[in-house]
């Protein structure tokens, strides 16, 4: 769920979500928490953490940025948003965050665009295990969305990758449109192939115990109406990897701008 204080600030929005969630079977929310209206949210949060529980749904605090990756102030900014949702948590203890879900995105930034180009892939693991650490030691779980292009490292890089975080979000959007004239069979095909692929490639050569699971994100404009079959397609498709953890829905507030 992106912009999280607008919609939070929405009558019975939590309510809203908690319903949303039920009706889709979705056990778990990523929330975005800009750290400049965190101080606004905070009053807001413990009640929507208190129904998503209640609702045995677990939530994690979405925090976003394109150039975290960077050591010096960019990694220390993402560092101290952590911290804030770690103390967060420490006051407010019945109504905790699950765990930190992280879209750093330093793909986007011009020197690293190009298909091969991982040149930014330590610095952003050196990231990740920083947050890793950070949520650890407080008990939380930490995700982090990743490209399908830093799936095509070499096995030292997707080693490195898929040993930072416990868990990754593999952002596999735009593979199909509901406009491009297909049926819903070639869809569901084209899906099935991709995501075994993916897959493959993710783990080879890998057999380190301590590897990310990883969960597969499919975008509402993508699909419209056929993207509850997709996330079907992806569950029959990937039930019995070991590494499958399972789908993932973008976004909350597609759903609420067709509505």
């Amino acid at each position: 769920m992106w912009k999280t204080p607008t919609v939070l600030a929405t009558l019975n929005s939590e309510e809203a979500l908690r319903d949303f969630c039920r009706s889709k079977g979705i056990n778990e929310v990523y929330v975005s928490i800009p750290s400049r209206e965190f101080k606004v949210l905070e009053n807001r949060l413990p009640k929507l953490i208190n129904l998503l529980h209640e609702a045995n749904i677990s939530i994690e605090a979405l925090l976003d940025s394109i150039d975290a990756d960077k050591p010096g102030k960019p990694r220390e900014a993402m560092l101290d948003h952590v911290k804030s949702i770690l103390q967060f948590n420490q006051r407010h203890p019945a109504d905790r965050f699950d765990g930190i879900h992280l879209d750093i995105e330093p793909h986007q930034r011009a020197e690293n665009k190009g298909a091969g180009n991982l040149k930014c892939l330590p610095d952003l693991v050196a990231t990740l295990r920083a947050v890793r650490s950070l949520a650890e030691e407080s008990g939380m779980m930490t995700n982090a969305d990743i490209p399908n292009k830093f799936l095509k490292g070499d096995i030292s890089e997707r080693r490195m990758l898929l040993t930072s975080v416990q868990r990754v979000t593999l952002m596999l959007y735009e593979l199909n449109s509901p406009t491009d004239g297909k049926s819903t069979t070639d869809m569901i095909e084209k899906l099935r192939k991709f995501s075994d692929n993916y897959f493959e490639m993710a783990y080879a050569g890998l057999s380190e115990p301590n590897l990310a699971k990883m969960s597969i994100a499919l975008r509402t404009p993508d699909y419209l109406e056929l993207l509850p079959e997709m996330l079907k397609t992806l569950d029959r498709n990937h039930q019995t990897d070991p590494h499958y953890l399972g789908w993932a829905q973008h976004s909350y507030n597609d759903y609420l701008q067709a509505r």
